[in-house]
């Protein structure tokens, strides 16, 4: 199975290696990841990697640092002078960790799942501990740490349907894989019931919640709000309408919301923040196209340019989504009206936000019915049942408000995952000595 794996690894990267290339060379995309991908590093990179014991966290992208950041913070706090090594896959996902994670001793990339590099990798990082954030399961990496005896531990894990669909109808090779993880935790029974039926020994698996809350609610403050509105000069309070992760589809549907928004509340404002950055000059055209000439981009605010009277805005920038939610007063979150599985909807609701979802919300069950459940998650079928929820709800400020409230509380109660995964960690890197 292995050599299986590895022969259509081959053939996949002589047929990836041209178009990456053509990239890095004409876009600049990958400029920054491609050659560590393949383990070419500085040496002072590995020089700064000092103290013990060893721990190795790989967060691949913008998601998973949220969920890794929390739970690198609780091993600082339980291992002083340990060496946390973060990884991520993506250039964006290490723009957002050399932002939030400053309690790891270095950061680099994740190397590319071909044995060499992998081994090379290893034996220059020398783990005692690999940690896995979420679900990325990469065959050769795994089997490595295990040749080399770095224990495995897997945190905030969770399947969603369509991951959990591709590991099912393999299944026979994923068993073998889980043999290379020495625990797992995940964020619910759901999740574990799927790790199970792909191969995962049922008594290495434990149910620890969801890291994320614990992020979210440590980084919602009254000092980021009033600094974000400050820089997009807005005030705390106005009539925002924030669309967050949205993707192709969604934002023809979202300003013609905005529309009719406008229509009942002249003073409405905007804020579009597409899940894909490069995206960003497309939906500016779909912008203007829509009547709104005078838009402009966070790039150009943080290039020196005054907001003044435009009412929307397009966030071009990484990293931004969570601060903007705080200015709204209602919230859709992307992902959702077009058949992507959903983006975080609890991002908005740790800012105390109203969120509203199309029905494609696969990927964030969990969180869907958090919200739900305190009437703080609205969930809508198109853009104008869409419209018609938002003007609904903007007609009764006082339920406005208290939903938005539950939503906040909802979030708060649900932190401490990230201390359960820390425990876990510490119980693995523990026996290792016994």
């Amino acid at each position: 199975m292995f050599a299986l794996y590895n022969i259509l690894l081959m053939l996949a990267a002589v047929l990836a290696i041209p178009y990456y290339g053509f990239k890095v060379l004409f876009t600049g995309k990958y400029r920054y990841s491609m050659g560590p991908k393949f383990g070419i590093n500085p040496t002072e990179l590995y020089t700064r990697m000092q103290g013990s014991p060893r721990i190795w966290i790989h967060a691949v992208s913008v998601g998973e640092v949220t969920a890794a950041a929390p739970i690198v913070a609780a091993l600082r706090a339980d291992f002083p002078s340990a060496c946390l090594i973060l990884s991520t896959g993506t250039e964006t996902g290490q723009e957002m960790a050399r932002r939030m994670i400053s309690e790891a001793t270095a950061i680099i990339y994740y190397p590319l799942d071909i044995p060499h590099v992998v081994r090379k990798l290893i034996r220059l990082v020398h783990p005692d501990l690999f940690v896995l954030t979420e679900t990325e399961l990469w065959p050769n990496f795994l089997h490595t740490c295990r040749a080399f005896g770095v224990k495995v531990v897997m945190v905030n894990g969770r399947l969603s349907p369509r991951s959990f669909k591709k590991y099912y109808h393999t299944r026979a090779f994923w068993t073998q894989i889980m043999k290379d993880i020495d625990q797992m935790g995940v964020i619910s029974e759901i999740d574990a019931q799927r790790a199970r039926a792909i191969g995962m020994a049922p008594d290495k698996i434990q149910v620890l919640g969801n890291a994320k809350y614990d992020g979210l609610a440590a980084k919602v403050s009254p000092a980021l709000q009033a600094e974000t509105a400050r820089r997009l000069n807005m005030a705390v309070g106005e009539r925002v309408l924030v669309a967050g992760s949205t993707h192709a589809g969604e934002e023809d549907v979202i300003l013609e919301v905005f529309q009719k928004l406008l229509a009942v509340y002249p003073d409405f404002k905007l804020i579009l923040v597409p899940r894909h950055i490069e995206r960003a000059g497309e939906v500016m055209h779909l912008v203007r196209q829509s009547g709104f000439a005078d838009s402009l981009t966070l790039t150009e605010i943080n290039q020196g340019r005054t907001r003044k009277a435009e009412k929307v805005l397009v966030v071009d920038v990484i990293g931004e989504l969570f601060k903007v939610y705080s200015l709204a007063m209602v919230v859709y979150c992307g992902g959702s009206l077009v058949p992507r599985g959903g983006q975080n909807i609890l991002e908005p609701a740790a800012w105390g936000k109203v969120v509203f979802y199309g029905p494609s919300m696969e990927d964030f069950r969990d969180e869907k019915v958090l919200l739900e459940a305190v009437g703080a998650g609205v969930p809508v079928k198109d853009g104008r049942e869409l419209a018609d929820q938002m003007l609904a709800l903007l007609r009764e400020p006082e339920t406005l408000a208290r939903k938005g409230l539950a939503a906040g509380q909802a979030v708060a109660a649900n932190r401490g995952a990230s201390q359960r995964y820390a425990a876990l960690i510490k119980k693995v890197l523990l026996s290792r000595h016994r």
